[in-house]
């Protein structure tokens, strides 16, 4: 379902915890980490797409979070044609996406990778609200910085005063010394992320067992993402 201009309508979504860490996801098989997201079906609104989406991807359902805010208007990026199939080429440009802000006001342990029989990350993460924008596939990082910058007002004000756009790294936490802070979560079950060997800028924090591309044009996550149907 594309609109007259060739965009795709979406939702995006940022959870956050109680502490305001947000959910950051490792896409399936790939050192890709971003932000829930995905396609408003016909006949949906986007706040119906959000739940279905965050059920699927996640696995929590409405009595698990609470709808903070969204943002205002569509915010747009297009995707390159290289990502995009040769059929759809000259007709599909790139996503809309109307963001929203929840609480998750259950726990951890309500999380599930696995709710459906296609997951969408095999790893996840609680992280500070401004997310690392290095690591994000380029062509999303315009959109990313808009939907945190718009919907920041709505997070308590002891997380607004931390540096907007951190795009040098993830703050370096240990484990031990930060209950509940960066841990990565894990599904069994699934492919573990390879190791590789490359420079990590100052301050990065590597979770155990997963890593991230030095360059983000060679994983991109599931290319669902970049076609006209999800």
């Amino acid at each position: 379902m594309l609109d007259r201009d060739g965009f795709r309508p979406n939702v995006g979504i940022i959870l956050l915890n109680q502490r305001n860490q947000v959910f950051w996801g490792k896409r399936i098989r790939t050192h890709s980490w971003q932000f829930p997201q995905g396609g408003i079906d016909r006949g949906e609104t986007p706040e119906q797409a959000m739940f279905r989406e965050l059920h699927e991807e996640v696995g929590l359902k409405p009595n698990h979070v609470r709808v903070v805010a969204r943002t205002r208007d569509w915010l747009r990026y297009e995707v390159p044609d290289r990502y995009i199939r040769r059929d759809a080429r000259g007709h599909y440009k790139g996503q809309k996406q109307i963001w929203f802000l929840l609480q998750l006001v259950g726990h951890d342990w309500d999380l599930n990778l696995r709710a459906t029989d296609h997951p969408e990350f095999d790893a996840w993460r609680w992280n500070d609200y401004w997310v690392p924008l290095d690591v994000v596939v380029e062509f999303k990082r315009g959109v990313y910085e808009m939907a945190l910058t718009e919907l920041a007002r709505f997070v308590p004000r002891s997380e607004q005063q931390r540096n907007r756009y951190l795009r040098s790294g993830m703050r370096p936490r240990e484990q031990e010394a930060s209950p509940g802070g960066n841990v990565v979560h894990h599904t069994p079950a699934l492919h573990p992320a390879r190791t590789g060997s490359f420079r990590i800028n100052p301050g990065m924090e590597l979770p155990p067992g997963a890593s991230f591309d030095p360059d983000p044009q060679t994983s991109l996550g599931d290319p669902q993402d970049h076609k006209p149907s999800h």
